[in-house]
């Protein structure tokens, strides 16, 4: 199914800073009969990557990894910024613009040998998501594709990744 995205994501120009368009998701999640258009084209994207779980991304991948993985009848796990889960962990840390972050899984999720597609809601850089899929390597998963709600394609993010990558509606910048 395919799903012009456009008109539910609201732009903001100049956030955070002078130069940045803050690409917004709400209107998609507010808009029922959007937010069920979405994720039926997110399913028709994430389908042909046959996956056996779904990895949802700190924190608005979180809003559409969970039905995706419901609609796939498919399992799901969080990969979770630094500090936000208990237990014994595996985590990578990143290069941000402005720093390092760190991404976690806990260490007890079953992902080896299992099929896994990493789901966020913008991939721009690719930097998070490149994260993520190392994580999913570390566990022994097999990472099977990424799909996003958004990709802002002036950035290149998507050369980050080794798998099949889809998005919902793109921008250059």
């Amino acid at each position: 199914m395919s799903f012009n995205a456009d008109p539910f994501i609201s732009k903001t120009p100049g956030f955070p800073k002078e130069g940045i368009t803050f690409y917004d998701i709400s209107p998609i999640l507010e808009d029922a009969a959007a937010l069920r258009q979405s994720m039926a084209a997110l399913t028709d994207l994430a389908r042909p990557m046959q996956p056996d779980i779904i990895a949802g991304v700190d924190a608005r991948g979180f809003l559409f990894a969970l039905p995706l993985a419901m609609s796939m009848e498919c399992g799901m796990v969080m990969v979770r910024k630094a500090g936000k889960l208990p237990g014994e962990l595996v985590e990578h840390s990143y290069a941000l613009e402005y720093g390092e972050a760190r991404l976690s899984i806990q260490a007890s999720r079953q992902l080896r040998d299992r099929r896994v597609v990493l789901c966020d809601d913008l991939l721009a850089t690719g930097g998070t998501l490149d994260a993520a899929a190392r994580l999913v390597g570390q566990c022994g998963g097999v990472l099977a594709g990424a799909v996003c709600v958004i990709e802002l394609t002036g950035l290149n993010g998507r050369l980050r990744l080794d798998c099949p990558v889809a998005a919902l509606q793109t921008y250059e910048f």
